[in-house]
């Protein structure tokens, strides 16, 4: 009798571990800690020049968390900072509009977007000009916003066709302009997942036909949005679904990461969906969320809030 209890003990102690390993990896799964583990492996074997050379976003935390006043109704999506005007600009997908506002978070003005469809990104080129690609209709239009600008038509804009018709709600998202290389990168956010560039020349140039970047392991799930750090020349990509912000270096490998989960780099309650990025001149990183929610990220050491 006691043998057969210890074999029954033993059997009920197994199948307790398998069931406490599969729920372990079930959650691994669902909140993407494979992703962030096969990055931090990666992060990790960095050497200590690399660092001082990357953005390196553990050095990164929380400076100010806010919300964009009236904006709870429209999902913000996107993001650039414009250094002409020293102001970020978002747009909104369900009621399609450009958003100026301050580093603080401090709504300027809502600019009528007439045609578009799904504005997903927007981007300052740094000529005066700006550029949104809108994911339904798998376009970038390109413009110039003034003081006065208050309504923008699409049927009034150039327009360039990025392609992939068939990649319904699943197109590009994110957005950013290349200093150095003159040309826009785009993300597209899955099936195919991938980075592309656009020659982009002059206004009464002709646009270049889009080239795929090198393909790399990402190491997401999806990509949300993108930006060039104008220092370094590494891109910033986000994404929602890992929950995660990584930087690439030039040759498009990541080399740090940032999770956006509460408890982390400042975060109370993480971003739960985190929709676009930006960075300024100065290295301050950043983000706004669905509905309406904004992030400002800056290094430890460095202590003045955004006004």
């Amino acid at each position: 009798m006691p043998s057969l209890f210890k074999r029954s003990w033993r059997q009920f102690a197994w199948v307790t571990l398998v069931a406490l390993l599969a729920v372990l990896l079930l959650c691994a799964r669902l909140l993407h800690w494979d992703d962030q583990l096969l990055l931090l492996w990666q992060e990790r074997s960095v050497p200590a020049e690399a660092r001082a050379a990357s953005i390196w976003l553990p050095d990164y935390e929380l400076a100010l968390e806010t919300e964009l006043a009236g904006l709870a109704d429209d999902e913000t999506s996107g993001l650039t900072w414009n250094p002409l005007t020293g102001t970020l600009f978002t747009v909104t997908g369900q009621h399609p509009k450009l958003v100026e506002f301050s580093p603080a978070g401090v709504v300027l003005r809502s600019i009528e977007l007439v045609g578009f469809a799904d504005p997903e990104g927007v981007e300052a080129l740094g000529d005066g000009r700006m550029a949104v690609v809108d994911e339904r209709r798998r376009q970038v239009t390109v413009f110039r916003v003034t003081p006065d600008t208050e309504r923008l038509e699409l049927a009034d804009l150039p327009s360039y066709d990025l392609g992939f018709a068939d990649a319904g709600n699943k197109g590009f998202e994110g957005l950013a302009w290349n200093p150095l290389s003159q040309r826009l990168l785009l993300a597209k956010e899955r099936d195919p997942q991938g980075l592309f560039e656009l020659p982009f020349p002059g206004e009464d140039g002709a646009v270049g036909a889009l080239e795929p970047l090198p393909r790399q392991p990402l190491l997401v799930r999806d990509i949300s949005s993108v930006t060039i750090d104008p220092r370094s020349g590494h891109t910033l990509m986000l994404s929602d679904e890992s929950r995660l912000l990584v930087e690439l270096d030039l040759q498009g490998r990541p080399r740090s990461f940032m999770s956006l989960f509460g408890g982390l780099n400042g975060l109370v309650q993480g971003i739960d969906q985190a929709e676009g990025v930006a960075m300024d001149a100065d290295g301050t990183i950043y983000v706004v969320g669905e509905p309406n929610r904004f992030y400002v990220f800056r290094r430890r050491s460095e202590a003045p809030e955004p006004r």
